[in-house]
């Protein structure tokens, strides 16, 4: 049996009781309370739940327009047609009310009459063993969102979209919590995770990341009760037949957040998302940064507040995330904007992800982000699935993605591809392709080359000509100071054909020879940059581990059908900073701008006699790992604005030079 409550918690409606019963067969009764009369019971439908070894049902809960929700030991959420006006019809020849022994003589045989009349209908959507084989725990309704919570140690935020239920991301709350149970939602924002860990009853703070409450239970009881109020608290449980009750009263917090962190340890990637602006308050820039503590942050940064609010949490990856990328220029999308987001770091790992972003007045941050993962990919994700592994040597187990980029769509094109590309710099030596099939969820590697031969820090994809002989190049750089410039245009076509008609594991092809190979620097380039020049040419800009900055001006020729790059200028400065340079820009074809470890932000300007400083910031952020740029207008005059991220993180504004 399990309670289903009214979605909208009126008085007086009637609550669902249901009932899992043999074959599969499961009975919606309608339960409503009548002041001074016995409870009366009406047969609202008959339902069946998909063959399984473990047919029975575990929890439910009413939607308020798309149906019922039940999940069931399997651990399958299934999504069950709701006949409208289900609580307001009149009392149904099924309908029977309970003497004070509990029991109707009315009731067996009018409910066993309607039970006939009543068709057994199949759910309409069907995620089957979504929790694994130990069952979903419970499905709730929040914030027209769908969450469920399982004995696999993750809960699930779903939606109901045209009739069918999908999976928009899932959360691990904390390491070890195996045995989740519910979830709460208490005023101000947080959400509760009440769960077993180990032997003990625990209350999980999802914004504050630990245990509120500790009881020493025994653990893993299936007949518990919570409940929490400002002057105490209460637990109750069954254990070997007593009900054991376990009451406290609140304790004073004793610590407090004088200045919250925004991660744990270093930042190593940060990425601007854009502007939004809810109505009756001012414009936020919101950011995304990744971390080696493993999460990817979304938060808003206001130049009022002179502070950093957050606003959601990615945490699927297993190790650091060291390099995001976006699918280019933000989508609007009603209110607010959408975009989608690539992650990447240690163990291999890819993650992709949609976000929508909109201005919420009644948030701390004045912003609402809602996250749909769309895929993820590991090159080792095969490993998990074979057998007998422990005979093997697994290979690269340590193989680090260390940046990102997304091959750029035209401005011409009025709708987004099919397929997006994505191109990954790794730690093994290789460049990889990477298509994303966003209406199918699937992150496929497409192509690869080793032509480095030791680990590539940078990789860029841009593309040169016009429509219909339009070229994509793609640039990388190494440990060694050698830049890689390589044309895949035929690889990644030939690729992306393969990949939306084939329907088995398609094999990665390789990128060829490169066209052209410049020896930048006499070390480890730790910044790239790549934009359009005058007269159709390529401006290519880095930086290295020596301080040192390197410049060169590309042309494309096309001859015989194919395109080839041709070296017009290059220049280098040797003591350009005195510590790494590990950001820089190209803002215009004769203005960069340059970050490095030395904690100076530089602004050049690039003539005929090479790089002039213009000015000099000092930032405050110590072992700088990356940084972002952008356009903006404030009193009438153009700046340009960037956001730096390493031991902390720091936005400055720079004033263009004339």
């Amino acid at each position: 049996l399990s309670w289903a409550a009214h979605p909208m918690g009126l008085p007086g409606a009637a609550a669902a009781l249901l009932a899992s019963g043999p074959g599969g067969e499961l009975l919606w009764l309608g339960v409503r309370l009548r002041a001074g009369r016995a409870p009366s019971l009406r047969l609202v439908g008959r339902f069946v739940l998909p063959p399984c070894k473990q047919r029975w049902l575990t929890c439910a809960a009413l939607l308020p327009r798309d149906g019922l929700l039940c999940g069931d030991r399997r651990g399958s959420l299934l999504l069950f047609p709701c006949r409208p006006n289900v609580d307001t019809e009149s009392p149904s020849p099924a309908t029977a009310s309970l003497d004070g022994a509990g029991c109707s003589s009315e009731l067996e045989p009018s409910f066993l009459e309607q039970k006939e009349t009543l068709p057994l209908e199949e759910p309409l959507s069907v995620l089957f063993g979504l929790h694994g084989k130990t069952g979903v725990t419970s499905v709730t309704c929040h914030g027209g969102y769908i969450y469920s919570t399982g004995r696999d140690g993750c809960y699930r935020q779903l939606r109901v979209r045209a009739g069918q239920l999908e999976v928009l991301r899932k959360r691990r709350p904390c390491k070890g919590l195996q045995w989740l149970e519910e979830l709460r939602f208490p005023p101000g924002g947080d959400l509760l995770v009440l769960g077993f860990h180990g032997d003990s009853f625990v209350v999980w703070s999802s914004r504050d990341g630990e245990n509120l409450h500790c009881v020493p239970c025994g653990g893993g009881h299936r007949s518990w009760s919570y409940s929490s109020d400002p002057s105490a608290e209460a637990f109750a449980y069954i254990k070997q037949g007593d009900v054991m009750l376990y009451r406290s009263a609140p304790q004073p917090c004793e610590q407090h957040a004088l200045l919250p962190s925004l991660h744990g340890r270093h930042i190593d990637c940060v990425r601007r998302l854009g502007t939004v602006q809810a109505p009756g308050c001012p414009a936020v820039d919101v950011f995304i940064t990744g971390s080696e503590d493993t999460t990817a942050r979304v938060f808003a940064l206001s130049e009022r507040s002179r502070g950093a609010v957050p606003i959601t949490i990615l945490d699927d990856h297993i190790s650091s995330v060291r390099a995001l990328a976006l699918a280019g220029p933000a989508q609007p999308c009603g209110d607010g904007f959408s975009t989608l987001l690539f992650s990447a770091g240690g163990r291999a790992q890819i993650e992709c992800y949609r976000l929508l972003l909109a201005g919420d007045p009644a948030s701390e941050s004045t912003v609402a982000c809602e996250v749909v993962h769309v895929a993820s990919h590991r090159l080792d994700e095969y490993w998990d699935r074979m057998k007998n592994r422990h005979k093997l040597i697994k290979m690269n187990p340590e193989t680090r993605y260390m940046a990102l980029s997304v091959v750029p769509v035209p401005d011409t094109e009025p709708l987004p591809p099919p397929c997006r590309l994505l191109a990954a710099a790794c730690s093994d030596g290789s460049v990889r392709v990477f298509g994303l099939l966003e209406a199918a969820r699937k992150l496929v590697l497409l192509a690869e080359s080793f032509h480095h031969e030791r680990c590539v820090l940078k990789v860029e994809v841009f593309l040169h000509g016009e429509d219909g002989d339009r070229s994509c190049f793609l640039c990388s750089a190494a440990t060694d100071g050698i830049i890689a410039f390589w044309d895949v245009t035929a690889p990644l076509a030939e690729a992306t054909a393969a990949l939306c008609y084939a329907e088995g594991t398609l094999q990665p092809r390789a990128l060829g020879t490169p066209l052209l190979t410049v020896t930048a620097h006499s070390c480890g380039v730790n910044s790239l940059h790549v934009r359009p020049a005058p007269h159709g040419r390529v401006l290519v800009t880095s930086g290295s581990d020596d301080g040192s900055i390197h410049v060169c001006l590309l042309e494309v020729v096309r001859a015989g059908g194919g395109a080839a790059l041709r070296l017009l200028e290059r220049h280098a400065w040797p003591c350009a900073h005195a510590a790494h340079v590990t950001g820089i820009r190209a803002l215009r074809p004769d203005l960069l701008l340059s970050a490095s470890v030395d904690q100076r932000l530089t602004l050049w300007r690039l003539g005929p006699r090479g790089l002039e400083p213009l000015s000099t910031t000092f930032f405050h952020v110590p072992d700088l790992a990356e940084m972002d740029c952008w356009e903006a207008e404030a009193g009438g005059e153009l700046h340009y604005c960037c956001v730096l991220c390493g031991q902390g993180l720091e936005m400055v504004r720079c004033s263009a030079a004339d």
